[in-house]
C-alpha cells in the first residue's frame, strides 16, 4: 500500500509531467516492455525528486527569511534598548550637574556671606580699636594737660614766692 509521501509524490509527478494523454496499457503491454515501465517510474521517480529538492530550497529560503527577520527584530530591539539607556544617562547626567551647580552657587553665596560677615567683624573691631585708642589718647593728652598746667601752677608758685 503507498504512502501519503508516496502519493504525494505521485500527484507532484504528475503534475510536473508534460500533459500528454495516458491510456491505460494493457496486460500484454505491460508484460511486453517491462523496459518502459521501469523508464517510466524512473521519470516518475525523478520528477518526485526535483519536486521535493524544489521543497527543500523554499523551506530553507523561508527559514533564511524569517531568521532575517528575527535578526532585524532583535537589532530594532537592540537599538531601541541603546536609546533608552542613553537618554536615561544623559538626563541623569543633567540632574547631576544642574544638582552640582545649585550646591556650588549655595557655596559661593555662603562663602560670600562667611567673607562679609568677616569683614564687619574685623571692622567692628578695628573701629572698636581706634575708638579705644583715640579715647586713651585724649585721656593721655588732657592728663598730659593737668599735668603741665600743675607744673606751671607750681613753677609760679615758687617764682612768686621767690619774687617777693
Amino acid at each position: 500500500m503507498p504512502t501519503q509521501k508516496d502519493r504525494t509524490k505521485k500527484t507532484h509527478a504528475a503534475e510536473e509531467a508534460p500533459a500528454e494523454v495516458e491510456e491505460t496499457p494493457t496486460e500484454e503491454e505491460r508484460s511486453a516492455n517491462p523496459l518502459d515501465e521501469v523508464m517510466s517510474q524512473a521519470e516518475r521517480a525523478y520528477a518526485a525528486y526535483m519536486d521535493a529538492e524544489r521543497q527543500v530550497a523554499k523551506a530553507y529560503h523561508e527559514n533564511e527569511m524569517q531568521v532575517a527577520k528575527a535578526y532585524r527584530r532583535a537589532q530594532q530591539q537592540s537599538d531601541r534598548a541603546y536609546a533608552s539607556v542613553v537618554a536615561k544617562a544623559m538626563k541623569e547626567r543633567e540632574e547631576a550637574i544642574a544638582k552640582a551647580a545649585k550646591a556650588r552657587e549655595v557655596a559661593i553665596q555662603e562663602a560670600e556671606e562667611a567673607y562679609n560677615s568677616s569683614e564687619q567683624s574685623a571692622s567692628s573691631a578695628c573701629e572698636a580699636a581706634i575708638a579705644e585708642a583715640a579715647s586713651n589718647r585724649d585721656s593721655n593728652i588732657e592728663r598730659a594737660w593737668q599735668v603741665r598746667d600743675e607744673t606751671i601752677e607750681q613753677a609760679w608758685q615758687i617764682y612768686s614766692k621767690i619774687a617777693r
